[in-house]
């Protein structure tokens, strides 16, 4: 039975317990996992919060987003020494997660609660510090005699239990970890090490290092508002003065550097704001900010206008919102992406086309931009112009499980059968399902419409992968 991922955190269990001793700040000897488990435990994680949890947010806007915050950060740490991948869960309550291996979740409410940049880089942060310590490998200590599926259970668990001590306990016994139970007492010094370690690379990322205290002194005001329901991230980051006060002190102490929130972080809070209830609830809110002028900026309020016209169908009018967006701020991707949707929805796939391939000429490392341009491609039925620019971009992004997805599509609809189960093969690989990957390459030996080339490059592919399933089952 799998464990519901429900106010997620890293605050380890029991806040309540008497704190022991961590080792010197920037030590992490305590980390017992190696780096390669480590990361085989997230990947598990991962694997599993993308398959089942259908709070998983797969935005490709949203989570460039949090991904660039994320990279500011995680460049600015000399102590990151691994890769990091930042993502979005749809939950209102205001969280953010760090699991181990480099992998950040962030919640919704998180994005749409920050009043400024700098206060949502402050969380980031404070995540990556904790990735960074080891915590999470520190508090799992010698379970290295445990597999990696159950390794990745615990931590799932532990996740979810935070709020909820009858799972915790659950979570251990379960999964026979009771040495577990002796380190939750953790807890208060892993998030004073947190803050300290993220504080430095806030200010090395150049945000405003009084974002990190700002934000965590309105949530904690905010608990007398809630009374026993108090907001997540204050159930599983608990919070006491004395955290505050040093947060705040070290503020004061800093050197100030004015840093003005992105447009991104306005379009990316309206983005998410326009999708969410109903498209005439969505469309009332921003036009009521708009006609009042209630907004912080006016091309955010106007381009969330856009959205929920477009959410609610009203394609001619959200395209002269686009249009008083882009007198705002230029030809922004994301605005840029917004007007092609649009488009769409209308059922001009071609128009929709020209506007992304003339964004992709000033924006060509954009993404998002990139996957719109391709399902555009596909859409207008026109499959080997997309696989010819999906070429390209698997060359520049080998490692994107989208791409082989879209890659997969395009084959199919040509009629390609080895090609289209030899790239679902690759997106399966990405997305940590051996078992599915080697089962599609199988498929692809059987399809009976590949040449001699494709047919060797099939079969080492798959020696390939028997050879790895062969390994990690070792290693498990």
């Amino acid at each position: 039975m799998r464990i519901p991922l429900v106010c997620l955190g890293l605050a380890l269990l029991v806040p309540q317990a008497n704190a022991q001793a961590l080792p010197e700040l920037g030590d992490t000897s305590g980390a017992l996992l190696s780096p390669y488990l480590e990361r085989k435990i997230g990947e598990q994680a991962m694997q599993e919060i993308r398959q089942r949890d259908q709070r998983f947010l797969d935005d490709p806007e949203l989570t460039e987003y949090v991904n660039e915050i994320g990279r500011r950060i995680v460049a600015a740490s000399p102590e990151a020494r691994q890769d990091f991948d930042f993502f979005l869960v749809r939950d209102n309550t205001i969280n953010a997660f760090a699991m181990p291996g480099g992998f950040v979740g962030v919640h919704t409410g998180l994005l749409l609660a920050a009043q400024t940049e700098s206060e949502l880089a402050g969380v980031l942060a404070h995540e990556v510090a904790h990735v960074t310590q080891h915590h999470i490998a520190r508090l799992l200590g010698k379970q290295e005699q445990m597999s990696i599926p159950m390794l990745a259970a615990v931590v799932l668990g532990l996740l979810a239990a935070r709020s909820n001590p009858d799972v915790a306990q659950a979570v251990i016994a379960g999964a026979g970890a009771t040495s577990i139970q002796s380190q939750l007492n953790y807890t208060r010094d892993f998030e004073r090490e947190a803050d300290r370690i993220g504080f430095q690379f806030l200010q090395q990322a150049g945000f405003d290092v009084g974002g990190m205290g700002s934000f965590f002194e309105r949530m904690q005001k905010s608990t007398r508002l809630y009374e026993n329901n108090a907001p997540a991230y204050l159930r599983t980051h608990p919070l006491t003065s004395e955290r505050i006060a040093d947060m705040q002190n070290r503020a004061q102490t800093a050197a100030y550097k004015q840093a003005p929130d992105s447009i991104e972080f306005s379009l990316a809070r309206a983005k998410l704001r326009a999708e969410q209830g109903l498209p005439r609830e969505a469309v009332a809110h921003f036009g009521e900010l708009v006609r009042e002028h209630r907004y912080a900026d006016e091309a955010g309020a106007r381009y969330g206008l856009a959205s929920a016209r477009a959410r609610a169908r009203e394609f001619s009018a959200a395209a002269s919102e686009v249009e008083t967006v882009r007198k705002l701020v230029g030809p922004h991707p994301m605005v840029e992406l917004l007007a092609a949707r649009i488009r769409l929805g209308a059922g001009d796939a071609a128009g929709a086309r020209e506007v992304l391939r003339a964004a992709l000429g000033r924006a060509p490392n954009y993404r998002p931009l990139h996957y719109a341009y391709v399902e555009a491609l596909q859409e207008l039925g026109q499959h080997q112009a997309a696989l010819a620019w999906l070429a390209e971009l698997v060359k520049s992004y080998p490692r994107d499980a989208r791409l082989y997805g879209m890659q997969a599509k395009s084959y199919a609809a040509s009629g390609k059968r080895l090609l289209h189960h030899q790239a679902l093969a690759e997106n399966y690989v990405l997305q940590g399902t051996l078992p599915a990957a080697i089962e599609q390459l199988q498929l692809a030996q059987k399809s009976g419409d590949g040449d001699f080339y494709q047919l060797s490059a099939v079969e080492a592919r798959l020696r390939d992968l028997r050879v790895l399933q062969a390994e990690e089952a070792k290693r498990r």
